[in-house]
């Protein structure tokens, strides 16, 4: 099957100058994320602006569930697409459409089985995180939507991993727009016309996801359906199975635990009361709207290094990371000094409140998270491209050391600082495991550099 460095459907990212790659590889990604974020980010607006604090703290209650559902649906693909992407980059076709079957295969089962645990323990979890009587009937509601909804979800993800896979970051933007566009009427419909509080907004989110599933895997259906298996292809060979779940659980392991982790810092949150409940919703998102440009670069630089290993270009791969790393710096300091200057008129907006205690909460925990930004740019970096290499142990330890940290945290030093403790604890961390997987790169690429020779 001949390729072509780059056209509008395929990109070889093993040939030509890595850094020009990665950008440009990013911007879809960056694009995409905004529009993501913007899921989220309407439903905090439309519920501060049309149903108050309480519904914004209703959200912000289960922030962390969301994202372990939203992380757990990407971390999974993002490792069974980092193992198709390797296939891609080595040429091996006939066993990245095997990889493909077999990933279409494990989302099926694990999707089923994650839904029904997430539905019938969801009350007993809420209750753990200390969810506050007066806003628990309405944080279950909207919880409880976007976990019936996860196989929309997933299903973005997979085809937008197989997308990925083969160099094309565009299309998946493009489903995004338009879900995005979607779910901001459909917010506006069932919050403000049908007055479904947010319930409504979690469904508004659900339908916007699930139009964006139908139309990528439309499109990967007519696009790459020479990707695509058949029926022989689903008869995998041994051990495949074994590499794409490994992988996949690795990623979605990684990202639950990190996630586990502000579950953690969550329920402690919770016991701070509604004002600043909602005050860490509010600083979350912004934060990650501040560092989109930063982890599209990150998630680019991945799929660069799992077609570079496929290929066993590791003179490329070392050569991009250092590139990278100065790139997510240069952005985190960029976006700190701009939230510095005008972040208090970011939150206003965004949330719509006047509380001082939610704009002055919010603020100090955007501000936290932006000054140990480049920390948390080369951590992203670090564990992607590990993970891309097949090095799977390392990234996951990190994760499990800084939830032990979180949790250290929320059992101490929240109880007894508070906020502060709070809005510091993530950065903190941040700084030790960057520290701690550029030890594990280092000591681990003379094992990587003779994995290469051995293959020429």
């Amino acid at each position: 099957m001949s390729q072509k460095i780059r056209t509008g459907r395929v990109w070889d990212m093993t040939e030509g100058r890595p850094l020009p790659l990665i950008l440009s590889f990013a911007v879809p990604f960056l694009i995409g994320n905004i529009f993501q974020q913007v899921y989220s980010l309407v439903d905090t607006m439309v519920a501060g602006y049309f149903l108050g604090d309480s519904a914004i703290a209703a959200i912000g209650a289960s922030q962390s569930l969301y994202n372990l559902v939203i992380n757990t649906a990407i971390g999974l693909n993002s490792g069974y697409g980092i193992v198709v992407t390797r296939y891609f980059g080595g040429r091996d076709y006939n066993r990245m459409r095997q990889a493909v079957g077999g990933m279409m295969m494990l989302n099926l089962g694990i999707t089923a089985l994650l839904t029904l645990l997430a539905l019938v323990f969801l009350r007993p979890v809420l209750a753990f995180m200390n969810t506050p009587q007066g806003i628990f009937r309405e944080t279950y509601s909207y919880i409880s939507v976007i976990c019936g909804g996860m196989l929309a979800t997933v299903c973005y993800n997979m085809f937008a991993a197989i997308m990925r896979a083969v160099g094309n970051s565009r299309a998946p933007l493009v489903f995004l727009v338009i879900s995005s566009m979607l779910n901001v009427g459909l917010d506006l419909f069932f919050v403000v016309v049908l007055k479904t509080g947010v319930g409504g907004a979690a469904m508004a989110t659900v339908i916007a996801q699930a139009v964006s599933a139908l139309l990528s895997g439309g499109y990967v259906w007519h696009c790459y359906r020479e990707y695509l298996p058949d029926k022989t292809d689903l008869r995998l060979p041994r051990g495949l199975l074994g590499e794409l779940f490994s992988t996949g659980a690795a990623m979605a392991l990684m990202s639950c635990v990190v996630e586990l982790g502000s579950v953690i810092i969550n329920r402690a949150n919770n016991l701070l009361g509604e004002a600043l409940i909602a005050a860490n919703t509010a600083g979350r998102r912004m934060w990650n709207l501040m560092l989109m440009p930063q982890n599209a670069v990150a998630t680019a630089n991945s799929v660069f290094m799992a077609q570079n290993w496929g290929a066993r270009k590791i003179d490329r791969i070392r050569k991009a990371l250092r590139q990278v790393f100065g790139v997510v710096c240069l952005w985190s300091v960029f976006a700190c000094a701009v939230f510095f200057l005008i972040g208090e008129q970011l939150i206003r907006f965004t949330t719509g409140s006047s509380d001082l205690e939610i704009i002055g909460g919010a603020l100090l925990l955007t501000r936290s998270a932006l000054v140990c930004a480049p920390a948390l740019g080369i951590l992203v970096c670090m564990r992607n491209t590990l993970q891309a290499l097949g090095c799977k142990v390392i990234p996951v330890l990190s994760s499990c050391i800084e939830l032990l940290m979180k949790a250290v945290s929320a059992s101490w030093a929240i109880p007894r600082f508070g906020f502060t403790a709070m809005a510091l604890t993530e950065p903190v961390t941040w700084v030790i495991m960057m520290a701690f997987l550029l030890v594990g790169y280092w000591a681990r690429l003379p094992r990587l550099n003779a994995q290469c020779k051995e293959a020429e």
